[in-house]
């Protein structure tokens, strides 16, 4: 039995996915949003990003559905108990890397522990060995003869059922399109092979492939081994990893939500009706720019922090807690990270009122309102769209940065910059222990660059300029 846990983090995630499949609802029947973004998924290099990005998205919302687990009943119990430990889908998914703690620090594919210890044998005489691993290559009899085999068979099998599923999808997606085309199924599978088609389904599925083998490597080793090594509690790196996706995609994507009306609406006031209101807007965002960034934000993280440990009985669990400083994190990143988008749309929005068009709305009496939504938000999409997504690579670093100088999110919440944060004092250490900073640094750097590569086929979708020069 189990009692759903709703967080603020995860209803704002979940309200944000709903809007954007509106968007794309309402974009199919609307030629002029559904080309630009037809033009996107044309480009090879957005495909694979969107890929990309889509993994990253479905990882952050199956750990965005959370729930505490039943205690088991004592005698006498009138009222189920939960447990205090708050988990979520991808946690039950995740379950042997969650589950199997080391004494401390072992190393990637290690079956003994990093650092030597004392122990005494059976004769009595005391020894400094590398102690065995409790789950890490805990099968092995002989790790150093039979681990690189036992590794070798493993990853065969995981990329047998990689090649299953890929071919599976493959003649699915043979199958969509041969009705859409309305050929032949071969036929269409050739296409598709040959990378004939519009949209590069053949790429596609080649940065999905390399997913599902890294996803089914996963699942076949992760049971034996810990693949990134575990950290100085003996936790496996590799699923606060993982766990870490999600923190990246709420600070990135909830900054932005909040961000943007302050942006645009603000931008665009400042921009058309000029005078005092262009003054109001200005004074607004250079006072605010005037002010550290970073002072700002610790300031309100530590008045935070003074508030919850004043008012403990509203938190009932560690996670409520630490849900609450996330998300008063993303509303002062995003009060804070407005104002450059709110410059740039003002000084475009400058040039856009004095065209032909918008002068000929003005004088035939048409609605203050319905020119900044009809005429100047659409030619200003494309910047918007653009310091949107190269916004979300920002933030996904900023709290990287935030939380290794220790204002950023709670230090119980798995994220790249808690990990990041720890993983400097075990660089100093002797042997060095590295692939906690390797681990976070890659998958920030996956996500960051995929973000980065799809915003620039954005924006030359988006931007009529290029549009006018093809």
């Amino acid at each position: 039995m189990i009692q759903y846990v709703f967080l603020w983090t995860d209803a704002l995630v979940f309200v944000l996915l709903v809007v954007v499949l509106a968007f794309a609802w309402v974009a199919r029947n609307k030629e002029h949003l559904r080309a630009p973004w037809g033009q996107v998924v044309r480009s090879r290099m957005a495909v694979a990003s969107l890929v990309v990005l889509s993994v990253y998205t479905i990882t952050g919302l199956l750990d965005s559905i959370h729930f505490r687990k039943s205690l088991p009943e004592q005698e006498g119990q009138q009222e189920v108990q939960y447990s205090g430990d708050v988990l979520s889908v991808l946690d039950t998914l995740l379950g042997p890397m969650r589950a199997q703690d080391e004494k401390t620090y072992s190393a990637p594919f290690a079956a003994h522990l990093y650092a030597r210890e004392t122990v005494t044998g059976p004769d009595g005489e005391q020894r400094r060995v590398f102690p065995r691993l409790k789950y890490g290559g805990a099968h092995l009899t002989d790790p150093a003869k039979q681990k690189g085999a036992d590794i070798a068979r493993r990853s065969v099998t995981a990329l047998a059922e990689a090649v299953a599923i890929i071919l599976l999808l493959y003649g699915l997606l043979g199958l969509r399109l041969a009705r859409k085309w309305q050929k032949p199924w071969m036929t269409a599978l050739g296409i598709i092979a040959r990378g004939a088609s519009d949209v590069p389904w053949r790429t596609a599925l080649l940065t999905l492939a390399v997913f599902v083998l890294l996803i089914a490597l996963m699942i076949n080793l992760s049971a034996a081994y810990h693949i990134l090594g575990t950290d100085k509690v003996g936790q496996d790196v590799l699923y606060q990893t993982i766990k870490s996706i999600r923190t990246g995609l709420v600070i990135g994507t909830l900054t932005t939500l909040v961000m943007l009306p302050f942006a645009v609406l603000l931008g665009m006031m400042a921009g058309y009706f000029r005078g005092w209101v262009d003054d109001v807007i200005q004074y607004l965002y250079t006072t605010l720019n005037s002010i550290p960034g970073v002072l700002l934000i610790a300031a309100a993280v530590l008045m935070m922090q003074v508030y919850m440990a004043n008012h403990p009985e509203l938190f009932e669990t560690m996670a409520e807690r630490a849900d609450l400083r996330l998300l008063f994190l993303c509303l002062i990143l995003g009060i804070t990270s407005w104002t450059g988008l709110c410059r740039l749309l003002r000084g475009e929005t400058l040039k856009l009122r004095e065209l032909d068009y918008v002068q000929a709305a003005d004088a035939f009496g048409v609605a203050k309102s319905s020119i900044l939504v009809r005429h100047l938000l659409p030619n200003l999409m494309h910047l918007v769209m653009i310091a949107v997504v190269i916004d979300f690579s920002g933030l996904v670093l900023a709290e990287a940065v935030l939380s290794y100088v220790g204002v950023g999110v709670d230090p119980t919440t798995q994220s790249w910059g808690n990990m990041i944060n720890r993983a400097r004092l075990e660089m100093a250490r002797e042997p060095m222990v590295w692939w906690s900073l390797l681990a976070a640094f890659s998958f920030m750097f996956i996500l960051v660059l995929a973000a980065n590569l799809f915003s620039d086929a954005v924006r030359d979708a988006f931007d009529p300029r290029l549009q006018a020069q093809r």
